[in-house]
Order: C-alpha cells, then structure tokens, then sequence
C-alpha cells in the first residue's frame, strides 16, 4: 500500500506524525512491509511546522500519481481556498481508485475539491459551522468521530485522526492486525459500527466508575454466557435500574449494546485467527444460534461471516 501524505507550512507536528506513527508501525512490528509513506508539499522541497521546526526532502506533487491513499492530514487553521493545483491532484487521484482522507481541518481541502458533495463529512468541532456554511451541500454530522465512505474518509480532530488511520489499517489488513497496532501505540481499540453505513465509533474506554470499568472487563471474559442486564448489574452490586443509568453516563451507549458490539468484535477476531466453524464462533462469542450470529454481523459489517474470512484471514 503506497500513502501519499500531504504537509505544508505552519501544519502541526501531531496531525503530521499521526497517519506516519501508524502506518509506520505496521513495519515496525512486521506486520506488513509492503506499506510505503511518503510526505509531499505542492510548492517546496520542506516546509516549517507551527512549532517552528523545519520538515525537508519533500516529494512533489507527482507523489500523488503513485499513491493508493491520499492523505490531507489537516489544513491552516485560517481555512485558506485550496489552491487549483491540489484540487485536480485530488480529484484526478480519486477518479482513477485512490482512496482519499481528508483528516482533521483536512476535511475542508477534500470538502473544497468536490469529492463530498451529497454525502456527509466530519471535521473538528470546532469547525463544523464553518464547514457547514462553506459548503451545504455536505451534511456535517457531529455524531461520529470518522466517516468513510469507501472511496473518501473524513475525521474529526485531532486524536481521531489515528482511529481513521487505524480504521485504513483494518479495513485492509483486518481487525486482528489493527488491534496489534493499537495495543503497541497505547491507544484504545475500535468498536465497530454499521459497516454498511461505512460509519464506526472508537470504544470509549470508561474512567471513574470502578465498578463499570470492572464490570465491562469481566463480562468481556464471559461473551459465551447469558450476559443480561440484570447479570451485569448484580456484578457491578447495584439495582438494575441504577446500572443502566451509570452505564449510559459512564460509555454512553447501552448494557445491550456493548455487549452485542464486543461479541461481534469478537467474532471478527476468531474468523481472522482460527478455522473454527461458524456454529463455534457464534457459540463462543454469546450467540444464542448461528442464525442469530449471521443475521446480526451482516447488519453490522454489510457481509456474511464465511465472506469476512474469505477476505482477512490469514
């Protein structure tokens, strides 16, 4: 996978180094030599950081001709017009298969070149009524911290740019490769949600509540058993009502839920790493039947369990 990465000046050295800490991981821990980064400015051969230190041995825009992915991993934070120049190199990558990732403020410059009109886009939170206001054509969702739309991803800031990173990593070398890159950068792993919508949360990771955060670790140890709200409540030692209600706060998502979104991460894990059939995966994971298991990871991943493993495992 060749990934193109764009830098200018006054670019932050986080927005920067994110896409590069996690791309770069992947050969760092063996996991895919193949993987191939290069930073490029449209104008210069270096470039100055707004911490003032200089980057150099920039590549130039034809870095873009050889790129799979294209990454804008953020944009001034003046909102300057994107210039001609890297609107066609968008544009042009684009129409011949090159994803395209506006990360961050970089949500704008991909924005700007047309590459979203119709379909809905994140950025910063800060940004969301500019990017809004630039262009209404594009639905703004604030709900979601990446969107991909198969051919386009926008993030939202800063952090999220390494769960979309992540999420590239996943999307094309699966769940189990993406999580050792995670666990090796600190950093929390992705929950999944409606692939077929082409949208996914990160996992929150809970902090306060002891008795969530204890809970949550041991119902993951116990996929295979029944793990009903009132189950979880009694190991948490509190009343049904008051757990939900802690839960919600603590994650914000519900018992139900979370649980069903561990079993099918789960799921996705065994169908990478084992040749265990789908009756055993569905039962390991909590499923009451194979049909149940079926039924719901085709709504999650938009594709059946033995297609998934066709395409990661191994």
């Amino acid at each position: 996978m060749k990934i193109a990465i764009y830098t200018f000046d006054g670019i932050t050295m986080f927005h920067l180094a994110a896409p590069l800490m996690v791309f770069g991981e992947l050969g760092r821990l063996g996991l895919a030599s193949d993987w191939e980064t290069r930073l490029w400015s449209d104008h210069s051969e270096s470039i100055r950081t707004v911490e003032g230190y200089p980057v150099g041995e920039l590549a130039g825009p034809e870095t873009v001709d050889w790129a799979d992915i294209v990454i804008i991993p953020s944009w001034p934070q003046s909102l300057i017009p994107v210039s001609t120049a890297l609107s066609s190199a968008l544009r042009d990558a684009h129409e011949r298969g090159a994803t395209i990732a506006g990360l961050c403020l970089g949500a704008f410059a991909v924005t700007e070149a047309g590459l979203l009109d119709g379909r809905p886009a994140v950025t910063h939170w800060t940004m969301m009524p500019q990017l809004a206001e630039r262009h209404p054509g594009t639905e703004v969702d604030a709900s979601v911290l990446y969107i991909d739309h198969g051919d386009v991803i926008t993030s939202a800031g800063t952090a999220s740019s390494i769960d979309a990173c992540l999420h590239l990593v996943r999307k094309h070398l699966g769940s189990a490769v993406a999580t050792r890159v995670a666990r090796s950068l600190v950093v929390a792993p992705h929950r999944e949600g409606g692939q077929a919508q082409y949208i996914e949360r990160p996992l929150r990771r809970p902090a306060g509540d002891t008795a969530i955060t204890d809970t949550m670790d041991w119902a993951q140890t116990h996929l295979d058993e029944p793990l009903t709200v009132e189950r979880l409540a009694e190991h948490a030692k509190m009343s049904r009502r008051s757990f939900v209600r802690h839960f919600q706060r603590t994650t914000g998502t519900t018992p139900a839920q979370w649980v069903l979104e561990r079993r099918l991460h789960e799921s996705r894990v065994l169908l990478e790493t084992t040749d265990w059939g789908i009756d055993a995966v569905a039962s390991t994971c909590g499923f009451g039947s194979t049909v149940t298991f079926r039924q719901n990871f085709a709504s999650a991943f938009g594709t059946t369990p033995s297609s998934y493993r066709r395409q990661f495992s191994g």
